[in-house]
C-alpha cells in the first residue's frame, strides 16, 4: 500500500488535496493567509484513530508530534501576538510591516527562527490595556504562553488543564466536544487571570467547528463578563455555518469576537478511512541508558492535591509559573531566570550534536524554552494524548509511535511519535512533577526502546514528602 501523502493541485489555485493512506482525500481551500506562509511550512497530515475525525493536521510549528527548532514554536506564538497587536493598535504602528517580514523568514527557515524571535522579544511590545490570555490544554499551552509573553507588560496568562484538583473550585469548566479528552478546567489562583472587563484572548492550535470556543465564552461571560474576545489559532477551519453561530453569540451576549490565525480555510473529506487500530508494539530490545536528574531547586513549587480519573490522590507539587495557575507579565523575569538555570545545568550534560528535549503533556512551554537555551543542534517536541496511526513511509507525517500509561493518570494513554533508533545522541525528557517509580515504569519501558543510547529523565519538581 502506498502511504505517501502527495499534494494535488485543483482548478482553484487556493486548493490543495492530500491523499491519506490511499483511502481518503482531504481537500483544503485556503481563504485567508495573512502572512502568506506556504502550507507545507505549516503542517503535514496523518490518519487519526478517532471516530469523530479521521485525520489530523500535524503541525510543523507546535513541536508536539514532530520535532522542531524550539525557536520555531516560540515564534509561532509571537506571530499571533503581532496580529493581535496590529488589531489593538489599528495598524497604526509603522514597525508592524518589518515585524511581519522577520516572522515569515523565521517561520519558513528554521535557521532564521532564533534571530526573528529574539528580535521580536527585544522590541518590548506593550499592550495599550490589560489583556487576558487563555491557552487550551493540552496542545496550545505553550502556544498561548509564547503569545502572551511577547508583551512586556499588561498581559496575564492562564491555560486550561485536564488535571483535577479536588480541593480547589475551578473558575471555568467546559467540554471539548470533538476530542478524545473531554473536560477542561481553569484554576485561576491569580485573581487577575480572568478579571472581568478587559479583552480576553482564547488561544488554540486549531479551530475546527469552534464549539469548544463557544462553550468557554459562554462560561466566562457568566462569571467574568466583558465586551471583547479574540480567538487566536494557527489554523481556522470553521465553515460559514460555524461562523454564523459566532455571530449569533455576539448578538445574544452583546460582545465582539475577533478571529486571528495564520491560515483560514475550508475542508472537504472524500472517502472513508479503513484503519486497523491494532499495531505491533515496539520490538526493539532495551538499549537506552536512562539517568534520572533533578533540577527541583530552580523553580518555585506550588502545593496542590490532585486526583486521577480512578480517584487516587496525590500531593506531589506542581510548578507555580507554568501558566496552569495564572501568570502575569511581572512574573516573567523570575520564570526566565529559572529556565536559564535549568538550561545551563542540562547543557553541561550534553555530549553529542543531535539532542532532543521532550516536554510532557501540558508541560510544554518551560521545556521548549529550556531547549532554546541549550545550544545548537537541539530540537524540541512533546508527548501527546492524540492517538495517531503511524506508517513508516516517506512523506507521511507520523512514521513511528508508541503509547504508554500516563504517569499522572494510568487510565490515560500518552504517546511518543517520530523518534527512530539512532536519530539522536541524547534525549532529555522534562517532567513537571516528580512521579513515583511505579507510575513512571510504563513510560520508562517505552523510553528504553527508543534506540537512543542516553536518555535523561529530568524532574523539575520535588518528590512527594513521606
Amino acid at each position: 500500500m502506498n502511504s505517501n501523502i502527495m499534494l494535488g493541485s485543483c482548478p482553484n489555485t487556493n486548493q490543495l488535496t492530500f491523499p491519506i493512506l490511499d483511502q481518503f482525500n482531504v481537500t483544503i481551500e485556503a481563504t485567508h493567509n495573512p502572512l502568506e506562509i506556504p502550507l507545507e511550512n505549516l503542517f503535514s497530515m496523518a490518519a487519526r484513530l478517532n471516530k469523530k475525525r479521521s485525520f489530523l493536521f500535524v503541525s510543523k510549528l507546535l513541536g508536539k508530534h514532530i520535532a522542531v527548532n524550539p525557536y520555531t514554536s516560540l515564534l509561532s506564538g509571537a506571530a499571533l501576538a503581532v496580529l493581535l497587536y496590529e488589531d489593538l493598535s489599528h495598524g497604526e504602528d509603522k514597525r508592524i510591516s518589518e515585524w511581519k517580514q522577520r516572522m515569515v523568514h523565521g517561520l519558513t527557515d528554521p535557521d532564521q527562527a532564533r534571530e526573528a524571535y529574539e528580535y521580536l522579544m527585544d522590541v518590548g511590545m506593550t499592550l495599550p490595556e490589560e489583556v487576558k490570555f487563555v491557552g487550551f490544554a493540552e496542545t496550545a499551552t505553550a502556544l498561548g504562553h509564547s503569545m502572551y509573553e511577547l508583551f512586556a507588560d499588561h498581559a496575564t496568562y492562564i491555560h486550561s488543564t485536564r488535571e483535577y484538583l479536588p480541593e480547589i473550585e475551578p473558575d471555568i469548566q467546559f467540554e471539548e466536544e470533538h476530542s478524545h479528552a473531554m473536560s477542561h478546567r481553569c484554576y485561576a489562583l491569580d485573581s487577575e487571570s480572568l478579571a472581568e472587563g478587559r479583552p480576553l484572548v482564547l488561544v488554540d492550535d486549531e479551530i475546527t467547528t469552534g464549539n469548544t470556543t463557544l462553550n468557554i465564552i459562554r462560561d466566562i461571560q457568566r462569571t467574568y463578563p466583558r465586551k471583547q474576545y479574540y480567538i487566536a489559532s494557527l489554523l481556522d477551519w470553521r465553515t460559514d455555518a460555524d461562523e454564523q453561530r459566532f455571530s449569533a453569540l455576539e448578538n445574544e451576549l452583546g460582545i465582539t469576537i475577533t478571529p486571528l490565525c495564520l491560515l483560514k480555510g475550508k475542508i472537504q473529506v472524500m472517502g472513508e478511512p479503513l484503519i486497523d487500530a491494532s499495531r505491533e508494539k515496539l520490538v526493539n530490545e532495551p538499549s537506552s541508558s536512562i539517568s534520572v536528574l533533578s533540577v527541583a531547586g530552580e523553580m518555585e513549587q506550588w502545593a496542590a492535591d490532585s486526583a486521577d480519573s480512578e480517584g487516587n490522590r496525590s500531593s506531589i507539587p506542581y510548578l507555580r509559573h507554568t501558566g496552569r495557575f495564572g501568570i502575569h507579565s511581572a512574573h516573567n523575569p523570575v520564570l526566565s531566570s529559572g529556565i536559564s538555570r535549568i538550561a545551563a545545568l542540562l547543557r553541561e550534560k550534553r555530549k553529542g550534536q543531535r539532542t532532543l528535549v521532550m516536554g510532557t503533556g501540558e508541560f510544554m512551554h518551560i521545556p521548549m524554552r529550556v531547549a532554546a537555551e541549550m545550544g545548537d543542534g537541539v530540537l524540541y517536541q512533546s508527548t501527546t494524548r492524540s492517538p495517531i496511526y503511524p506508517v513508516n513511509h516517506p512523506g507521511y507525517a507520523v512514521i513511528a509511535g508508541e503509547g504508554y500509561a500516563s504517569p499522572e493518570d494510568p487510565a490515560i494513554q500518552n504517546y511518543i511519535y517520530n523518534v527512530s533508533p539512532g536519530q539522536y545522541d541524547e534525549i532529555f525528557v522534562l517532567m513537571e512533577r516528580h512521579m513515583s517509580d511505579v507510575r513512571m515504569q510504563p513510560m520508562m519501558d517505552v523510553l528504553s526502546q527508543l534506540g537512543c543510547k542516553q536518555i535523561y529523565v529530568v524532574y523539575c519538581g520535588v518528590p512527594q514528602e513521606g
